[in-house]
């Protein structure tokens, strides 16, 4: 099956998208900027969580803080995104639950692992006491392996479309010219919810996540926080203290991170070209229906718990004006890609029980990635305009 390539988006939708973004940028700074302003406004990263509470945010009237700090990337309104893994080796235990029954161990090569996304962004307020945004996406993961017979769970994978349609509310308050902060909360359809052979719901395909920090905006080029995060970054849904650490030291050099789901940092060519680099902590979550049942077990759907760590090199540039682009590599190490018992105890719970049995224990070999980006951002000439410049 292809990722999304069936997708389709009307060219007024995206002019559209492109104009609600202007909505978030302001002319005035909390500190004077550089004499000849040569980098982009602020704008989130690629990544989701706190970034879709930065879009757009530029430098602050001096009597409302805001997370984001001169320097930070071209705003996105639409963003389409598709990556790809080179093979890597998966080992897998398939554990019994019959006692006196040995398990199951198999090996085999994964010959594709590809992803594809595509999230958009909108205001649904704008003021300068308070700024909240609607976000909505999806995603797309597919496996191929070498030798699917080697064992029913990779026959189970191969080729399911492993989807995630999910839609996001942000607010960011700021408090005064120092204090902020900013609330989140998102939810999300999970695995193969549009199969016809599944026997799952809707409430055990949906996932909730949030987060809430509160920080401070020492000045233009610097801005912290501290709060606490629910996700599914480390596989299953928990709740981790989160630090928020955006600063540019000068004209090329700065930061941008999320600590401790990644960490990036950014040198500005110019106003068209940034370069990025750091890490990234991923966590996915799938709940699909087993096309056949695994050996020695009766199951008939299953939990898929997926982290990795990816460090990484992105170069973002600007096509024409309102149309940028980003090329990203970098090298996944998988931390989990475990199955674990979904049958029974169902029904949606906003924290879903963390010991269910693992039935399905994977180890994957690291492999080198690579990424293609293309975004919308607001056309330079109409930000000038809306700035005063």
């Amino acid at each position: 099956m292809t990722l999304l390539y069936s997708l389709r988006f009307p060219a007024k939708a995206a002019l559209l998208s492109v104009g609600l973004s202007l909505g978030f940028h302001f002319a005035s700074a909390q500190e004077a900027p550089p004499r000849t302003p040569v980098y982009p406004v602020p704008a989130p990263t690629p990544s989701d969580t706190i970034s879709v509470g930065e879009v757009g945010q530029t430098t602050e009237a001096r009597e409302f803080a805001v997370p984001s700090v001169i320097g930070m990337g071209p705003s996105k309104g639409i963003v389409a995104h598709i990556e790809r893994l080179s093979d890597f080796r998966i080992d897998t235990k398939t554990k019994s639950n019959t006692e006196g029954v040995a398990d199951v161990n198999t090996r085999t090569t994964v010959t594709k692992n590809s992803r594809a996304f595509i999230k958009a962004y909108a205001p649904l307020w704008n003021r300068p006491h308070l700024k909240v945004i609607l976000g909505v996406n999806y995603d797309r993961e597919e496996f191929q392996f070498k030798d699917p017979d080697a064992s029913p769970f990779y026959r189970n994978l191969e080729d399911k479309g492993l989807k995630t349609l999910g839609a996001q509310l942000a607010a960011i308050r700021p408090i005064d010219e120092v204090h902020w902060y900013l609330a989140r909360v998102k939810g999300e359809l999970n695995g193969d919810y549009t199969s016809e052979s599944s026997n799952l719901g809707f409430n055990d395909y949906l996932k909730m996540s949030g987060e809430f920090i509160y920080g401070w905006k020492r000045n233009a080029r610097f801005a912290w926080g501290v709060g606490l995060q629910l996700s599914y970054t480390f596989g299953r849904q928990s709740i981790y203290p989160v630090i928020l650490y955006n600063r540019t030291w000068n004209e090329h050099w700065g930061v941008e991170s999320l600590f401790p789901a990644r960490v990036t940092f950014r040198y500005n060519v110019n106003e068209k070209t940034l370069l990025l680099g750091g890490y990234t902590v991923d966590g996915l979550n799938y709940n699909i229906t087993l096309r056949e049942p695994l050996p020695n077990s009766n199951l008939t759907t299953l939990i898929i718990r997926e982290t990795e760590l990816k460090p990484r090199l992105r170069l973002e540039r600007e096509i024409y004006d309102f149309l940028w682009f980003g090329i990203e590599a970098g090298y996944r190490y998988n931390a989990s890609f475990n199955g674990f018992d979904y049958d029974g105890n169902r029904g949606f719970s906003l924290f879903r029980a963390g010991t269910r049995p693992r039935i399905i224990d994977n180890t994957l070999g690291g492999a080198p990635y690579a990424s293609l980006e293309v975004f919308i951002v607001p056309p330079r000439k109409l930000l000038k305009k809306t700035m005063g410049k």
